[in-house]
């Protein structure tokens, strides 16, 4: 790295990540990174299937209204962490923000296990601690998928993005595993309790191997840390070298040339999205929006279905969001390298595309009373088998379309803008299925759903971003740039002249 006389810097680092070999290290990083969405995963099923359970006189003998806000909060509390966190990431670094988001999430999961009682006090103490540890898992999401996709090489991001955003589902099924034995085997005053206690632990493990991990030498290239820089890039190279593998040349053409600017905030970010990426920000916007209302929509009312239609008694229907989880896990894992070959564009279309007329061939057949529990999860399962890669597919496309300086705020924004969308569908979808009396309305509901992924779909075909194998700068050219770099030039939809770096 050279700095000029300006304070203009030369730097090779992008270059430097993007042409390491996958390696030990890359492996524990995402692993350290990753247990994010597992940890979600992990929460909002215990919460879900505890709330039932936190009615009875043995436990907190909360009314069905109180119980049920609990999610709500926790959720609020995550859009309220994304948005707050996703800011303190750009400005103060992604390593500070995953070892405090996840000890913020710590904190609120383990005292919601402290909870006494049901009077005002207790009421408030439960709710607090909830929308905590919502906090901690949304700035999670910002600061971890900023850091994962500054780290990994370009060749593999795609795949390893989708991959961890999947894993949410492992946590499903850790959560559903966990509850159901808890809560059958155990009192169910202490099995609540314990229930709760799973992330934390889970949390504590985890944090120990975060502390490894070093600062995101982009962040640090681009925030006038250069020194730094320099050092967190040599740490990675010698973790990779120190395996056994062997590192390819630094091409050095593929230099970038930039100086470092003050912090960029909210402000900053509004001018990116509707003044440079106006397209890129319809797509984002698209991609998270419509597979958030689909997602809430099946996932909070399929035990309703189930009971309500097929006449699954509550207590074996943990054993059927076992099997949807599965399919949800699955597909990410089996379809993410193809959004690296086959590119970005042509595999949100298809798995959107896909997902949504399986959907409504599904709904037809719903319609037609020809289902049971046990085919109508089958079909659940290959629907979501395409529908979670997509969905991972539209949080890898809001953390890799839009400069660094801002990545993280997009991030937030973008799920923020998701959850509230997506906070809808539950409602709709409870309303329409009712006692379970007219299956009518829920058939006109997946339509609808199938018509919104569908749309998703049909706007990643318009506006979708080929973002495969390219570097995080050729994709979205750093606020920070200067000219006088390589020639290569961003994608910028409706942003008039590229930058150049």
């Amino acid at each position: 790295m050279v700095a000029d006389a300006s304070g203009a810097v030369r730097s090779l680092i992008p270059a430097r990540i993007d042409r390491l070999p996958w390696s030990p290290f890359h492996t524990r990083m995402v692993i350290a990174l990753g247990v994010a969405w597992i940890l979600d995963g992990l929460e909002i099923t215990v919460a879900s299937a505890i709330t039932d359970t936190l009615t009875k006189p043995e436990t907190l003998g909360l009314s069905s209204a109180a119980a049920g806000l609990i999610a709500t909060v926790y959720l609020a509390g995550e859009v309220v962490g994304a948005l707050y966190f996703g800011r303190l990431s750009d400005r103060l670094g992604r390593r500070k923000l995953f070892m405090l988001t996840l000890g913020v999430y710590l904190i609120g999961s383990a005292l919601t296990a402290l909870t006494l009682g049901n009077s005002p006090f207790w009421l408030v103490f439960l709710y607090a601690t909830r929308f905590i540890a919502g906090m901690g898992i949304g700035g999670e999401y910002a600061a971890i998928n900023s850091a994962i996709d500054e780290l990994i090489p370009a060749r593999y991001r795609g795949r390893t993005d989708i991959a961890v955003n999947g894993t949410y589902w492992a946590g499903s099924v850790i959560g559903t595993l966990g509850t159901f034995i808890l809560l059958n085997v155990m009192d169910p005053g202490i099995g609540w309790r314990i229930g709760f206690a799973i992330g934390p632990v889970l949390g504590l493990i985890i944090i120990v191997v975060r502390r490894s991990l070093p600062e995101s030498p982009r962040w640090q290239i681009m925030n006038g840390y250069e020194e730094e820089a320099e050092k967190s890039i040599a740490y990675i190279e010698e973790e990779v070298r120190s395996s056994g593998r062997e590192l390819p040349p630094v091409d050095e053409t593929r230099a970038i040339e930039l100086k470092p600017a003050d912090t960029h905030g909210y402000l900053s970010l509004t001018r990116v999205l509707f003044r440079d990426y106006p397209t890129r920000s319809i797509l984002g916007a698209t991609l998270m929006i419509t597979q958030s209302f689909l997602y809430n929509a099946i996932f909070f009312t399929y035990t309703l279905v189930l009971g309500k239609f097929y006449g699954v008694a509550s207590e074996s229907a943990p054993l059927f969001l076992i099997a949807f989880a599965v399919g949800n896990l699955v597909g990410p894992l089996a379809l993410g390298h193809l959004f690296d070959t086959i590119g970005r564009k042509t595999m949100i279309a298809t798995t959107y595309i896909t997902s949504g007329v399986l959907l409504a061939v599904t709904a037809v057949l719903f319609q037609a009373n020809v289902l049971n529990a046990v085919t109508q999860t089958i079909a659940w399962c290959v629907i979501f088998f395409f529908a979670s890669a997509g969905a991972s597919a539209a949080y890898l496309t809001v953390s890799e379309i839009f400069p660094l300086e801002v990545r993280a705020k997009a991030i937030a924004v973008f799920f923020a803008i998701a959850q509230c969308f997506g906070a809808l569908g539950p409602v709709i979808y409870g309303a329409l299925i009712g006692d379970g009396s007219n299956r009518s309305a829920l058939f006109v509901g997946y339509l609808l759903g199938a018509g919104v992924m569908v749309i998703g779909g049909v706007v990643a075909i318009l506006y979708g971003v080929a973002a495969e194998r390219l570097s995080l700068e050729e994709i979205a050219a750093p606020l920070s740039a200067t000219g006088g770099g390589r020639t290569g030039t961003t994608r910028a939809e409706g942003a008039g002249s590229p930058r150049k770096i």
